[in-house]
């Protein structure tokens, strides 16, 4: 009869620490969380320019230590492609959400597989972060 209670409180001594590790981890990895570009998947339509196609996306500063970030356009391979933007390099506060186009030619259009956004970290930082975005 001694034997059942003790199982039962190593099994509930076992379930406790499993919640507090998840937890523990859990509040880590919020303090690792970089930056967010949305949409996940973005799709270029026809711009009011004749052969040149746009795609707009949104960028949010969850970093304090990061006040711009670069944005790059690549093909599947990690080619850079050209592009035009309002922004080649995005100033940002934190906290901060900056929405902004990129225009490619229709003629490197088919070659286009992400558009990134870096973090250019201030000096003392540690941790650069890359979103990318993939092209549908």
């Amino acid at each position: 009869m001694v034997i059942i209670p003790r199982l039962y409180w190593l099994s509930a001594l076992r379930n406790s620490i499993k919640a507090i590790a998840s937890l523990v981890l859990i509040t880590l990895s919020g303090n690792a969380v970089a930056h967010e570009m949305t949409p996940t998947y973005p799709t270029f339509t026809e711009s009011f320019m004749v052969g040149i196609s746009v795609t707009t996306l949104n960028i949010f500063n969850k970093r304090a230590d990061v006040s711009y970030y670069e944005i790059g356009v690549f093909t599947d391979e990690w080619e850079p492609v050209p592009f035009v933007s309002q922004y080649t390099v995005i100033p940002m506060k934190y906290l901060d959400t900056v929405a902004f186009d990129v225009y490619v030619s229709n003629l490197s259009l088919g070659s286009v597989e992400y558009i990134c956004s870096i973090s250019q970290i201030k000096a003392g930082a540690t941790v650069s972060s890359k979103i990318c975005s993939r092209i549908k």
